[in-house]
């Protein structure tokens, strides 16, 4: 069974391969990563775990049993009780509930683990998808977000309260 788990150096690899074999799937609703940063994925990777350690985000991957990575779930720029929620999935667990599911279980962890008490995230117009994951796991939609947010896309930012989950 699938594991949500706290992003360790040991996750580099399989991380790596989640991101290169879903590239141009996630390039069809979200911006695209582009070469530089496979190029210098362990630099970045490195990076990511310096600013968990530091207290600035929090990352997670859902590891399948085999030790592949499913998805990734992430909290950014905590600070004063709040953070931004960012999630992907791998294209063939999509449909399945996966990401709605472990949005549901990061702010449970958001809450009891990290102390937050608000989680937003923003999403494109047309990624319907991440509008229901979102709107399932108890976000509401507070506002337009500007296109530098999304990459030069248009969307909404929903807001979680996460007061009912501590």
């Amino acid at each position: 069974m699938p594991e949500l788990k706290r992003l360790h150096a040991s996750h580099a690899p399989a991380v790596l391969a989640f991101e290169l074999a879903n590239r141009a799937y996630f390039a069809a609703s979200i911006p695209d990563r582009g070469d530089d940063y496979f190029d210098r994925f362990t630099d970045r990777f490195d990076a990511l775990l310096a600013e968990q350690e530091d207290g600035i985000c929090a990352f997670y991957v859902l590891v399948a049993d085999d030790g592949s990575v499913l998805g990734r779930f992430n909290l950014v720029d905590i600070e004063n009780g709040t953070a931004q929620l960012g999630y992907r999935v791998a294209q063939h667990v999509t449909g399945r509930g996966v990401a709605t599911a472990n949005v549901r279980e990061l702010c449970r962890l958001a809450a009891q683990r990290h102390g937050l008490r608000t989680l937003r995230a923003a999403t494109a117009h047309e990624n319907a998808a991440s509008h229901r994951v979102l709107t399932k796991a108890g976000f509401v939609p507070i506002g337009p977000a500007d296109v530098t947010d999304l990459g030069g896309k248009r969307g909404t930012w929903y807001q979680c309260d996460l007061a009912f989950l501590t």
